[in-house]
């Protein structure tokens, strides 16, 4: 199972859109370098609010080109980076792997599934309407958020567009991604 990378995006600054690199460097226990979001502790503004010393299980933000690809069939104007995710991805079912899978990125970089985005709203402050549209209900009722995947940091390494993502499923059962 594996897929590709499409893009890496990164902001220094507490930004919702990420810019674009050429590549990104990971750093193991900390995510991104230079992103506003990396560290040992949360950095979500939000969630620094309410515990600042808890474990940061979103050091490095996941989105599917599909994603992408689905919300401009809808007519919204999104391109990699402008929701916040550090790395976009084709070919990954990213919402249906497991907790803990393990994402190789390009030759040394290592990931680890922590659970989903969970969509706020600051997307309908990028776009009025786009919260909404990553999410629906499945068919038992449940709801289903597209908006990305979120992991920490176990091995450093250099990722940039076309590395190859080689996933590596943890043991089973598997445990069914929730938001963090």
């Amino acid at each position: 199972m594996g897929g590709a990378v499409t893009a890496v995006s990164a902001s220094g600054d507490y930004t919702f859109t990420k810019l674009n690199q050429e590549s990104i460097q990971l750093i193991a226990g900390l995510g991104v370098e230079g992103d506003a979001h990396a560290g040992e502790t949360v950095k979500h503004r939000s969630r620094v609010a309410r515990n600042p010393s808890e474990p940061n299980l979103r050091q490095v933000h996941l989105i599917h080109a599909e994603l992408h690809a689905e919300l401009r069939a809808m007519g919204y104007d999104v391109k990699p980076g402008d929701v916040g995710e550090n790395v976009t991805t084709s070919g990954v079912d990213l919402l249906g792997l497991p907790t803990g899978t393990k994402l190789h990125l390009g030759e040394s970089a290592v990931i680890e599934v922590t659970g989903l985005r969970n969509p706020c709203s600051q997307l309908d402050t990028f776009q009025p309407g786009l919260m909404k549209a990553t999410l629906e209900n499945d068919v038992a009722g449940y709801i289903v958020r597209k908006a990305g995947i979120m992991s920490i940091v176990l091995a450093g390494g250099e990722v940039r567009p076309g590395d190859a993502i080689v996933v590596e499923l943890p043991p089973e059962p598997h445990k069914k991604l929730e938001p963090v």
